[in-house]
């Protein structure tokens, strides 16, 4: 391991690292090594990371080292592509293994592991990216700018995930609503292409390029030019055209409305950093090809000097839940059971708890299930007045329904429940009401009753009014319950099935602005993959409970060939067992799709 001089990085105070393990010398050095890569190889990275409380910044730095460590490899020239496969493999290998001890021989997985073990982060969502990189490594080909963000994104966020987690954990969310979440992913989008551009010179180098070979195509010979390390008009154009797309992409000014002031002031701060990066190779011209360029000093001083600032208010302003000093030997209780090259942990969850009458499913064949039933839940209100209570003991009544529907839907095998929970209409009730509502939407969060079941959660509907700590909990349940496999709990928060739809449209107004897509050409598959969930599976079955008969501006794309199914039952009476009936009913009729139906012989 190197040693290092008496300097800055040297002499780090102790609360930089968090609660560290008393007199663990390695364990110091290694964050330090970590500190030191991370300013060498990505300065404006480091810049940002010291923006963070310093309690945060170990962590930032073993992760980013951890990311460089395994590019390095699968980079290195003096390596056959399969030695430089091997080696990320036996890194990524290396990583499981130091997961179980508690430690790593090897300083970044040493920091890594300390990290992972003191801030509860789950490593094993990193697998997908660190096998991508590994398979980076007998080159990259991407034939158009889908197969780029497919690949950047892939590589990228489950990385600055794990950087939200820790934020999330100690106390300062990194929270983006559900209506930014394209912003997010294009922002990243743009962090990727500033950076394959400060790269060039090196990638060109090592026989890369790593841009889509559709950009080449909309300026004739650059791609040629470039591979020969030659500068000339359509070289140029071809930068041109890309800066200005990067610094469009980093312009998100939106992206950290409601946001913390500490986290908002690092988003804010990167933006203008990448956007000082590209005015680098906007002004670089012939020597982009041979050396990286970097903004002048001066230049990142006027943007750091007044954000740190900002940022040590917000800091000294906010109170930081920090982890209990880590007790030696202990090992990461994320560390999967298997090689993190197997994929992501497999965990055992618990079965549904029985309902009191002992009743059971019935016994469907897959051909007969839904694959998607939404419901809307509707009669809390009614059925507390029927009881001469208040409407808002209704919905506490209403959630522990929602709750036993859950279960049945769990018993019984469906793979997509969407419900209802509050509208966009629900504003028009009395404010009292509408907390009422919130409150048990906000409470049924926090106390996470599904967080032992096959259970993945997602949000769907629009930040709006909703209070910036229920969007909070809901965007940590989306994150933590990701990789579930079972059971697709959608909750319609905020949502207006209109909205949706006039969303997508002017997703695809832009598109059609931005790329040139031909409206001529657009289909249906254009604008459903605009809208804010593409990958919903149509509603086989929407079933409304309260005895009225409409759909009520819920799911109107989705639903389009919907099987309804209308009952009188108020909500708060409902359990698993309608929802049986529900499906039962539906597994008797016949659907068409428009189709002629199919006559039985003799008929």
């Amino acid at each position: 391991m190197p040693t290092t001089s008496p300097s800055p990085l040297a002499a780090a105070r102790p609360e930089e690292y968090g609660a560290p393990i008393t007199g663990d010398a390695g364990l110091r050095a290694a964050y330090r090594l970590c500190r030191q890569r991370t300013q060498r190889e990505d300065p404006v990275e480091y810049a940002l990371i010291q923006l963070a409380p310093p309690a945060l910044r170990p962590p930032c730095w073993a992760l980013w080292a951890a990311a460089n460590a395994i590019d390095d490899l699968a980079d290195e020239r003096d390596a056959t592509p399969e030695q430089r496969a091997r080696r990320v493999e036996q890194w990524i290998t290396g990583l499981t293994r130091d997961l179980h001890l508690g430690r790593s021989s090897d300083p970044v997985r040493h920091a890594l592991v300390d990290t992972a073990i003191r801030w509860q982060l789950d490593l094993s969502e990193l697998t997908d990216a660190m096998l991508l990189v590994k398979n980076d490594a007998s080159g990259r080909h991407f034939d158009d700018w889908a197969a780029w963000r497919a690949w950047g994104r892939d590589t990228l966020l489950p990385w600055f995930d794990q950087v939200r987690d820790l934020f999330d954990r100690a106390g300062a969310p990194l929270a983006l609503r559900l209506d930014e979440k394209d912003n997010y992913e294009q922002f990243l989008d743009g962090v990727r292409l500033t950076d394959i551009l400060t790269d060039l010179a090196a990638d060109l180098a090592d026989g890369d390029l790593l841009l889509p070979q559709e950009v080449f195509k909309a300026f004739p010979g650059s791609g040629d030019d470039l591979a020969g390390l030659r500068w000339s008009t359509p070289v140029a154009e071809l930068i041109a055209h890309l800066t200005a797309l990067a610094r469009r992409w980093t312009t998100q000014p939106s992206l950290t409305r409601g946001m913390h002031p500490g986290p908002a002031t690092i988003v804010q701060s990167m933006a203008r950093l990448l956007h000082a990066q590209l005015d680098a190779i906007n002004q670089a011209g012939p020597a982009l090809l041979h050396t990286p360029p970097r903004p002048a000093r001066a230049t990142s001083a006027r943007i750091l000097a007044p954000a740190r600032a900002r940022a040590a208010l917000a800091w000294r302003l906010t109170h930081l839940t920090l982890p209990a000093p880590r007790t030696p030997g202990t090992t990461a209780p994320c560390a999967p059971p298997t090689p993190l090259l197997a994929g992501p942990r497999a965990r055992a969850f618990a079965a549904p708890p029985a309902h009191p009458s002992g009743a059971r499913p019935p016994h469907l064949t897959s051909a007969q299930m839904p694959a998607h039933v939404a419901v809307i839940m509707d009669g809390n209100g009614r059925w507390a007045t029927q009881q001469g209570l208040p409407r808002a003991h209704g919905h506490r009544s209403g959630a522990l329904a929602l709750r036993d529907t859950v279960h049945g839907a769990l018993d019984i095998g469906l793979c997509h429940l969407t419900l209802y929970t509050f509208s966009t209409e629900n504003w028009k009730r009395d404010p009292e009401e509408v907390d009422a509502i919130l409150d048990v939407i906000r409470n049924e969060l926090a106390t996470d009753p599904y967080r032992d079941l096959d259970v993945r959660i997602r949000w769907h509907g629009r930040t709006g009014k909703l209070p910036a700590d229920l969007v909070d909990l809901l965007l940590t349940r989306e994150r933590t319950t990701r990789d579930r496999t079972g059971l697709t709990l959608t909750l319609c928060i905020n949502y207006g099935g209109r909205d949706e739809i006039t969303r997508a449209a002017a997703r695809l107004a832009a598109t059609v602005k931005n790329d040139g897509l031909n409206p001529d050409w657009i289909t249906e598959n254009d604008l459903a993959r605009h809208l804010p969930h593409p990958d919903m599976p149509d509603v086989d079955l929407l079933w409304r409970t309260g005895n009225e008969q409409r759909t009520s501006n819920f799911l109107p794309w989705h639903s389009s060939y919907a099987e309804l199914h209308f009952t009188e039952h108020l909500w708060p009476d409902v359990d698993r067992r309608h929802l049986w009936q529900a499906i039962t009913e539906y597994s008797r009729r016949q659907r068409h799709y428009g189709a002629t139906p199919q006559q039985t012989t003799g008929s």
